[in-house]
């Protein structure tokens, strides 16, 4: 089943146009990533779909329903969660008033069981929770982004360039919890800067080049593609 449809769609900021009829689809269950250079319009299309850039043309359909014309907090209940370039914490208020701040999308549960899991994947987040997040440093903001994530549970995640900015070590960290968000049954888009690990953990790959897919197909395939490999894999 296809959970969510962007279907040739335009979209940018003000008069500049960046997205060029990009067309692509993520069905349940799988992870899929847009790769591609900086520039290419990679966070721009994650921006459409979570409706925070206004769409110039081109549909947006999430489990069968329209979205294009809706708000992003309306984006949100519906259940897609997006997990921002930049982290995007509230630096001014606690980390357990930003994860809680992402309850009001949760539709799963009780919230206190959410964090507790929260807390066992990231127990630092445990041992900060009256810290505000402007203190964290920025491993654990992106910590923090992800945990929120988790309160929000939605059926569809999106992650743009979670690994930016972090250690080696830390990276790997994030891979290793996008692959166990996915076994726990959820489908995930990826933007990723780390074009090698992006195509390692997913099942399908869009390539993005000047605001046009300019390749799709398996993972696997792309990662052996001898072009694509000298573009985007070093």
């Amino acid at each position: 089943m296809t959970l969510l449809a962007i279907e040739n769609l335009c979209a940018g900021y003000g008069p500049i146009k960046v997205l060029h009829d990009v067309s692509l689809h993520v069905d349940e269950g799988e992870i899929v990533t847009l790769i591609g250079a900086n520039g290419a319009g990679k966070s721009t299309a994650l921006r459409a779909v979570s409706r925070l850039i206004p769409i110039i043309s081109g549909v947006l359909m999430f489990k069968n329903e329209n979205i294009s014309t809706i708000p992003s907090h309306a984006v949100t209940c519906r259940g897609i969660t997006h997990v921002p370039e930049g982290r995007g914490v509230f630096g001014n208020l606690s980390v357990l008033e930003n994860l809680r701040l992402s309850s009001y999308a949760n539709r799963s549960g009780p919230v206190s069981k959410l964090l507790s899991t929260v807390f066992d994947t990231f127990p630092v987040l445990a041992e900060r929770k009256r810290q505000l997040a402007s203190t964290l440093s920025g491993g654990e903001q992106q910590m923090l982004a992800i945990g929120r994530a988790l309160i929000a549970d939605g059926d569809l995640f999106i992650f743009d360039e979670p690994s930016m900015g972090l250690s080696p070590i830390f990276v790997k960290n994030v891979f290793s919890i996008i692959a166990d968000i996915h076994k726990k049954g959820k489908t995930v888009l990826l933007v990723e800067q780390n074009a090698t690990m992006a195509l390692k953990i997913s099942n399908r790959a869009y390539v993005l080049e000047n605001g046009r897919i300019v390749a799709q197909g398996p993972s696997a395939t792309i990662a052996e593609n001898a072009d694509l490999k000298r573009a985007y894999l070093g």
